[in-house]
């Protein structure tokens, strides 16, 4: 009996034996190429920086758009590679990473008093971009561009002509010619801020229409646009399937006080709120959004610098997914302001942190959301944070990233 169990234990421990070694071969054999993209996965990330170039009035410091590999565990850039290009100024992916888009804020394009929209390839393993082709924006100085959630259609915001193009995307992810433009209509905005800091003097481009930014609604059904020269947030209902605008009841919403210079927004990740940040009077105003009906309700509007005294402009307005805190850039004064996000979709600010650098035009969260960013323009770098999650704080991570002119940094995981 007990030579029995003996041989019953030996066969065992061999059958183990080679099951581990039949494990570590086909571990051995698994492509090295697989093997590396399961790592990738984990790891790799890559960050496009767009900048001004020598192709804008006043000219820049870029030379188009950068691609940085990004560490996962640290947030630290490394440089790649340089793709050229005429002031990409804004960057924006379709919904599943396959394409990039690109603003290029020129006042000239194929001798028309327009700007142009730069479709690329991306290789989702080395972040590779390869331009599909380059249309026009149908105005000068495009400042804004986004993509329909269905990826059919990109929305561009021409700051210069002070109109709006809706451009199809084919299959290839290139871009069509416009089929739809609209000019923002109505009286200039106030030509000073009435509401803001006290001594604030950031009084500029109320002397007609200046579009800033364009995006579809969570549901795609509407697009609303910013125009800052007018004061006001245009809301259009949008036919999906021929990418044709029409005004919605009403057809926009006023400031959220005289001259305040609607420059960037954001929806909350619940779609049933609106952020407005507004860049001459400094301040952030909060709306009901009603997806049924394409209406924006105010609620609330506040300062993004209490205490402050003298001009600044804001910039860039960035919420985290999980909705409970809001970071936005002020130029000049150079800073990022931290507010809390309540249940109702009301802020309430927390404080601030200096951004390392000069004139913040743009900031954006990495894809973990550990990690803040700012592309600071007159000083030609890009600094970076680390996220606290519990408090929304901000601590400088020591790096600085020598880029051109950076007007804005977007990821691709």
């Amino acid at each position: 009996m007990e030579e029995l169990f003996g041989r019953r234990a030996r066969e065992i421990r061999r059958r183990a034996l080679l099951g581990g070694a039949a494990a570590f071969t086909a571990m051995a054999a698994f492509p090295a190429a697989a093997r590396q993209r399961a790592n990738r996965q984990v790891k790799a990330r890559f960050a496009y920086v767009g900048s001004y170039t020598s192709a804008s009035k006043p000219a820049g410091h870029g030379e188009g758009i950068t691609l940085w590999r990004v560490e996962a565990d640290t947030g630290a850039l490394s440089p790649v590679k340089t793709f050229a290009g005429p002031s990409p100024t804004w960057l924006v992916f379709d919904p599943k990473q396959r394409f990039l888009y690109a603003a290029n804020e020129i006042d000239e394009f194929n001798g028309a008093k327009a700007g142009s929209v730069s479709a690329f390839g991306v290789d989702l393993d080395t972040g590779e971009l390869t331009l599909i082709n380059t249309v026009s924006s149908e105005g000068a100085g495009p400042a804004h561009c986004s993509v329909h959630p269905s990826g059919r259609f990109v929305f561009v915001a021409n700051y210069g002509g002070g109109n709006i193009a809706v451009l199809r995307v084919g299959q290839n992810g290139g871009l069509g010619a416009a089929v739809d433009v609209k000019g923002d209509e109505g009286p200039p905005g106030n030509g000073r801020p009435i509401e803001g800091p006290p001594g604030n003097f950031s009084i500029s481009d109320h002397d007609g229409p200046h579009a800033h930014m364009i995006a579809s609604d969570p549901s795609g059904n509407f697009v609303l646009a910013n125009d800052l020269g007018l004061d006001r947030t245009f809301v259009w209902r949008l036919d999906t399937r021929s990418g044709k605008l029409t005004p919605a009841d009403p057809p926009f919403v006023p400031a959220a006080s005289p001259g305040a210079g609607p420059r960037h927004f954001a929806f909350h990740p619940n779609g049933r709120i609106f952020y407005n940040l507004y860049e001459e009077a400094s301040q952030l105003a909060v709306y009901d959004w009603d997806a049924r009906k394409g209406t924006l309700s105010l609620k609330q509007k506040t300062t993004t610098l209490p205490g402050y005294e003298g001009t600044n402009y804001t910039s860039e307005i960035v919420i985290t997914p999980n909705g409970r805190t809001m970071y936005l850039a002020n130029r000049l004064h150079n800073s990022v302001a931290i507010f809390s996000v309540g249940s109702d979709g009301r802020v309430r600010w927390l404080g601030e942190e200096w951004t390392r650098g000069d004139y913040p035009r743009n900031i954006a969260l990495d894809p973990s959301g550990r990690f803040l960013y700012v592309c600071n323009h007159r000083s030609d770098n890009v600094t970076a944070f680390r996220v606290h999650g519990s408090t929304g704080a901000l601590t400088f991570l020591d790096k600085y990233v020598a880029v051109g002119s950076p007007a804005v940094i977007t990821f691709l995981d």
